[in-house]
């Protein structure tokens, strides 16, 4: 969750923003800091960069957990929950990352280690995380599943 809010502190949006909001920011902000823009004076150029690479990736994340991407991804979202095995996972700071026998990655943001350790010691982790996590949590595809 931390990375979501300093996110939306970064492009200075709340939770409400849409799509079409975050695209406008984007665009406005990259007319003002694109590198390519700054000629003369490599330090600000070198700044522009490191901005833009913050801005892009605070934008590429809000996008990917708009309710708007969610819905359009939503059958694929379902099929992937409800079809494929759990394979792997990773937990770092409230954020959990699942791999799927499809070849799909979600991160889900804001998971306590409370129910992290109780996910872990499942006896059936595919079926915990049905119940208390897939739509428990705001989640985000990390990677497109595998084109068969």
């Amino acid at each position: 969750m931390k990375k979501i809010i300093e996110s939306r502190k970064l492009l200075g949006v709340d939770k409400d923003a849409t799509l079409k909001d975050l695209k406008s920011i984007y665009r406005n902000f990259m007319k003002d800091w694109h590198p390519d823009k700054i000629q003369d004076n490599e330090v600000a150029k070198v700044e522009a960069e490191e901005k833009s690479k913050a801005f892009i990736e605070a934008y590429h994340l809000l996008v990917s957990i708009a309710p708007e991407t969610h819905a359009q991804q939503l059958e694929q979202y379902m099929l992937t929950m409800n079809a494929s095995r759990l394979l792997d996972f990773q937990y770092k700071g409230q954020t959990l990352e699942i791999g799927f026998s499809d070849g799909s990655r979600y991160e889900y943001f804001g998971v306590p280690k409370s129910i992290y350790n109780k996910f872990i010691n499942s006896a059936t982790p595919d079926r915990f995380a049905r119940r208390h996590i897939y739509h428990s949590f705001v989640y985000r595809k990390v990677n497109k599943a595998l084109e068969n």
